[in-house]
C-alpha cells in the first residue's frame, strides 16, 4: 500500500489535470502584443532558439517543468516525461523530491527520469525549507544537471498540514553555496516581486524563475483536496503576481540573476512573449502534463516537436536570429498591464 505522501502527489495530478479542463488557463502574455516586422531581412534557416549559458545550454529555450512523482501512477508520468525529452532533446525538471526523503518505495518515481534519459538534462526539485545535505540527496538521487529550490509559501499558507516555518532565506544561501550543481530558485505560481529578486541576487542566486500566476494553481488544488474542512481559501484564488508583471518586475532591475519563467504557457507565442520581457529560458507544465494525459507520450513528443519548428518561424517573425536580439523586440502592453507598470513604478 502507498503511503500518504504518495496519495497526496496522486490527488496533485488529479485535481491539476481537473483543473486545467474546467479552465483552459489563458496566459498573462496575451497582455503583451509584438510588433509585427514586413521586413525581418533573414531566413528561417539562420534562426538558432538554442541559449547559451555555462550551466543552462539548452538547444530550445522552452523545458518540461516540474510536475509530479513521489507514487506509482507519478512515476510513469515522469517516464513518459523523459522519453519525450529524450526524444525532443528537452530538458526536464522532476516534483518536488522531499517525499523520497521521507518514504524509500517513492525514490523510483524520481529515478525513473534519469533511466529512461540517462544523457539528458535533468532538474532535481527540493522545497527551500530543506537544508543543503537534503538538497544534495536529491541532486545525487537522479543525477541531476542542476536543482529547483521552490518557495511555495501561499500553497503551504492553504494546506491544513503546510509548514507554518517560511524561515527559509539562510537555507536558500546555504544552498546555493554548498551544493554541486547550479541552483535556481522558483517559485510555484504565486509570482515574485522586484525586492525579492533584488534580495536573492544580492545573496547570491545567479538563476531565479518567477513562476508567475496564470498557470497551474496550487491555492486551488490544496482548497479542493479538503472541501470539507473549517477553513476555506478560495479568496485567495487570484493571489499573487501574473507571468507578465513577474517579468516587468525583473526587467526593472538593473542588477538581477539570470531569469527563467513559468506559469500558463500555453503555446509557442507565450514562450517567444517570454523571452522578449526578459526570460532566458520557459517553463512549461500544465499544458503538457494535459498533453500527455490526453494523447501519451507519442502526442507529447508531436506537440514539442511542433513547438520547436514553430518558434523558429516566430523568431524570424519578429526579425530575430537568436534569443539575443529578442530583447530589441518592440512590443505594447494592455492597459490593465500597463496599469500594472505604472502603479508599481517598474
Amino acid at each position: 500500500m502507498e503511503s500518504a505522501h504518495a496519495h497526496r502527489k496522486d490527488e496533485h495530478l488529479a485535481l491539476a489535470e481537473a483543473e486545467y479542463r474546467r479552465h483552459q488557463p489563458v496566459s498573462s502574455l496575451e497582455q503583451v502584443r509584438l510588433i509585427h516586422q514586413s521586413l525581418p531581412d533573414l531566413k528561417i534557416s539562420d534562426v538558432s532558439t538554442a541559449i547559451r549559458n555555462e550551466n543552462f545550454n539548452f538547444t530550445t529555450p522552452f523545458y518540461i517543468e516540474a510536475m509530479t512523482g513521489g507514487s506509482i501512477r507519478t512515476g510513469r508520468i515522469n517516464q513518459q516525461l523523459a522519453e519525450a525529452a529524450k526524444e525532443t532533446g528537452l530538458a526536464m525538471a522532476v516534483g518536488s523530491q522531499s517525499v523520497a526523503l521521507k518514504d524509500k518505495d517513492a525514490i523510483e518515481s524520481f529515478t525513473i527520469a534519469r533511466d529512461t534519459n540517462p544523457d539528458g538534462f535533468i532538474m532535481a526539485n527540493i522545497g527551500a525549507g530543506h537544508s543543503a545535505q537534503s538538497a544534495q540527496q536529491v541532486v545525487d538521487m537522479i543525477g541531476a544537471n542542476a536543482l529547483e529550490v521552490h518557495v511555495n509559501v501561499a500553497q503551504e499558507v492553504v494546506m491544513p498540514e503546510g509548514d507554518e516555518n517560511f524561515l527559509w532565506f539562510d537555507n536558500i544561501i546555504e544552498i546555493i553555496q554548498t551544493v554541486s550543481v547550479p541552483v535556481l530558485i522558483k517559485e510555484v505560481g504565486f509570482g515574485m516581486d522586484a525586492t525579492t529578486i533584488k534580495k536573492l541576487y544580492e545573496n547570491g542566486a545567479e538563476y531565479v524563475n518567477i513562476g508567475g500566476r496564470s498557470g497551474t494553481n496550487f491555492a486551488v488544488i490544496e482548497n479542493r483536496r479538503y472541501r470539507d474542512k473549517e477553513f476555506n481559501y478560495d479568496f485567495l484564488y487570484d493571489w499573487g503576481q501574473t507571468t507578465a508583471e513577474s517579468l516587468l518586475e525583473a526587467q526593472s532591475l538593473q542588477q538581477k540573476p539570470i531569469i527563467f519563467a513559468t506559469g500558463g504557457i500555453q503555446n509557442p507565442l507565450d514562450v517567444l512573449k517570454a523571452q522578449v520581457l526578459g526570460a532566458k529560458a520557459v517553463g512549461v507544465a500544465g499544458h503538457f502534463l494535459h498533453t500527455t494525459l490526453q494523447d501519451g507520450t507519442t502526442g507529447l513528443i508531436n506537440e514539442i516537436t511542433n513547438w520547436q519548428q514553430q518558434l523558429r518561424k516566430l523568431y524570424a517573425l519578429v526579425g530575430a536570429r537568436s534569443a539575443n536580439d529578442l530583447t530589441k523586440v518592440p512590443y505594447v502592453l494592455s492597459p490593465e498591464l500597463q496599469n500594472y507598470k505604472d502603479q508599481r513604478q517598474l
